[in-house]
């Protein structure tokens, strides 16, 4: 058989089903005859803007191919692909998110003011805390990620509260200057500000590079909009605000809110939430699988899928690491492996194997292979000199000596292929990495790590059940942290309000409760970002019982609360919408959260002192 010498090389290679040989590179799968098109990109991956020139290119293949024959068909797959995806999607939520918050906010102050005073000098202060967090993240971590931004435009919906207070204040309180009225709502706000920092800086615990972005634009945006609020509100602030029909509607709607008590109606409704609330908590699933935080596109998936199975490529993310002190050291483990496994690729349930070894054997196994030839070597040549007619030719007496080592196979081009296959731990070791093709039972992966545990120094790597145990782990951690932050601010309130303190820390932990039997109830997994979402609901949620212990029976407060909480509530509800599902489960969480704080706050609001008016 002529090229068959080529054909043994060519079953060995990284993908031996594709006829590389072929210009361009072909094979034949599922009944078809496929061509293998690559592309090669000029700039990294991920780091793609949304609206890269190599998928409008692919788009256009596609659509020639659907002009044409019936019979064709293209399956675009690639790394670079689901990058462009992602950062063309957070580009679209981020100008949702942001500009949509910003607008409900700008609305809400003018229908609260009828006036462009707020307006601008609220948005001033946003636009400066925005200003400040990119600042800040970019000198930190010298890029900005495009989910930090997408995150970050949910924050207009949480900085503005401090504005939207000062002038809450301004308008019921006429007769009192802008520093007067700042004086008196310094306290409450600079308590309010901590414990949404304190909050927000918790979710920087977790060791990934996002959180921590998110964390540190939040914190730095919260602090410079209040800033901005303390020190140029009283100066920039001239003229008067007349009371509007919202405002004053707002502010007698306080009066008739009932309060938490002994008598028939709240008990009727605190039974009303314990039958949601348990049954929901009892329904609860916890998620901890990596693959959840997936946000491609179902097609660009399905296409990955398909050409990974016509390719029959090995999954990158499951392997068997192996170790050894020499190189051939490591080769023999690998042989070692691929013997214990050779019964499940003889049953079909693996299809087969790709290391260093299918190149490069051993020593003690190429010394065994030439022992093997000695005998035959001899009765070969002759029979092949007598059917070519020619003398017979003496056997290389040197070649069993001889072997191929893994330095001078490395020195070949041929280790380009294979190059990421071998880890040079620069005198602590050698180690390679073998991939499994066709690897896609549970049963399977049982019986390969079993085969794993028997020789020394082979472990079995599944990064996805890494990654998954790793976000199990910071969810148990966070929510630990999470009660310690709840017994922190509750210490926090104490020491201001003594016993009244747990009015304004009972409704978030009620609203937080209620906003995870939610989830239960809508069958959403609780995962990290869930439990990330309450420890902000925590510094969140206390603003607004800490606003009305600091003005007890103040109407005007109730008013600042409603207005913060309804923006809050537009910004973290598009959120919600995000098909990113991390922050669609964070802004899940974060939605009916603040609702449940925002209703639960002024019932258990205290009685205003005597002779304060309402």
């Amino acid at each position: 058989r002529i090229g068959i010498w080529m054909d043994c090389w060519m079953t060995r290679a990284p993908n031996p089903r594709v006829k590389a040989r072929e210009a361009p590179a072909a094979l034949s799968a599922e009944g078809k005859e496929w061509v293998l098109l690559t592309y090669r990109i000029t700039k990294p991956a991920f780091s793609v803007s949304g609206n890269t020139d190599y998928g409008d290119v692919l788009q256009l293949g596609k659509r020639a191919a659907a002009q044409g024959d019936d019979g064709v068909h293209v399956v675009a797959a690639g790394i670079p692909l689901h990058a462009e995806a992602a950062a063309s999607q957070a580009n679209l939520e981020m100008n949702v998110i942001g500009w949509g918050s910003l607008a409900a906010v700008l609305l809400l102050v003018w229908l609260a003011f009828r006036s462009l005073r707020p307006i601008i000098l609220v948005g001033l202060s946003l636009l400066i805390g925005t200003a400040a967090a990119v600042s800040a993240t970019a000198l930190v971590f010298d890029r900005v990620h495009l989910i930090t931004l997408v995150f970050g435009a949910s924050l207009v919906g949480v900085a503005e509260d401090f504005g939207i207070h000062y002038f809450v204040s301004r308008q019921a309180s006429p007769g009192l200057s802008p520093p007067q009225v700042m004086r008196r709502l310094l306290p409450g706000m600079a308590l309010a500000l901590s414990t949404s920092v304190v909050a927000y800086l918790a979710l920087g615990i977790a060791p990934f590079p996002g959180l921590r972005q998110m964390a540190l634009f939040s914190a730095v945006g919260l602090v410079a909009a209040f800033l901005t609020v303390v020190f140029w509100f009283p100066l920039l602030d001239r003229g008067q605000l007349r009371q509007t029909r919202l405002s004053s509607w707002l502010t007698a709607s306080l009066a008739r809110w009932p309060r938490v008590g002994m008598d028939r109606a709240s008990m009727l409704l605190l039974g009303a939430l314990a039958l949601f609330i348990v049954p929901g908590l009892w329904q609860v699933k916890v998620a901890d699988d990596v693959r959840q935080l997936q946000s491609s596109p179902p097609a660009l998936i399905e296409a990955q899928r398909t050409a990974g199975r016509l390719l029959g490529t090995p999954s990158p993310a499951q392997f068997l690491l192996v170790r050894g002190d020499s190189p051939d050291q490591v080769l023999a483990r690998e042989e070692a492996v691929k013997a214990a496994l050779a019964g499940v690729v003889a049953r079909g349930e693996l299809e087969g194997f790709l290391a260093i070894s299918d190149w490069v054997p051993s020593a003690s196994r190429q010394h065994a292979d030439a022992t093997l030839t000695d005998g035959l070597e001899a009765a070969v040549r002759e029979r092949v000199a007598r059917a070519v007619g020619g003398p017979v030719g003496a056997p290389n007496a040197a070649a069993p000596d001889r072997v191929l080592t893994l330095p001078a196979w490395l020195a070949n081009p041929v280790y380009e292929t294979l190059r990421h296959h071998w880890l040079d731990r620069e005198g602590q070791g050698y180690a390679s990495v073998m991939l499994l093709r066709g690897l896609d039972k549970p049963a399977t992966i049982a019986l390969i790590e079993a085969a794993a545990a028997k020789v020394p120094g082979v472990e079995w790597v599944d990064r996805v059940a890494d990654l998954s145990s790793l976000l199990k782990h910071y969810r148990v951690l966070m929510t630990w942290l999470l009660g310690a932050g709840a017994l922190g601010v509750a210490l926090l309130l104490a020491w201001r309000y003594g016993r009244a303190s747990w009015r304004a820390l009972v409704p978030t932990l009620l609203a937080a409760v209620f906003s995870v039997a939610l989830l239960g109830w809508l069958h959403v997994p609780l995962q990290l970002f869930s439990v990330l979402a309450l420890a902000l609901l925590l510094g969140v949620g206390v603003d607004y019982g800490i606003f009305l212990l600091e003005h007890p029976g103040d109407g005007e407060s109730w008013t600042a609360i409603v207005l913060g909480a309804a923006s809050t509530l537009l910004a973290f509800g598009l959120l919600a919408l995000s098909s990113t599902p991390a922050l669609h489960a964070f802004g899940m969480t974060m939605l009916s959260g603040v609702g449940a704080v925002w209703v639960l706050s002024p019932w258990f609001r205290p009685h205003a002192p005597h002779g304060h008016a309402h």
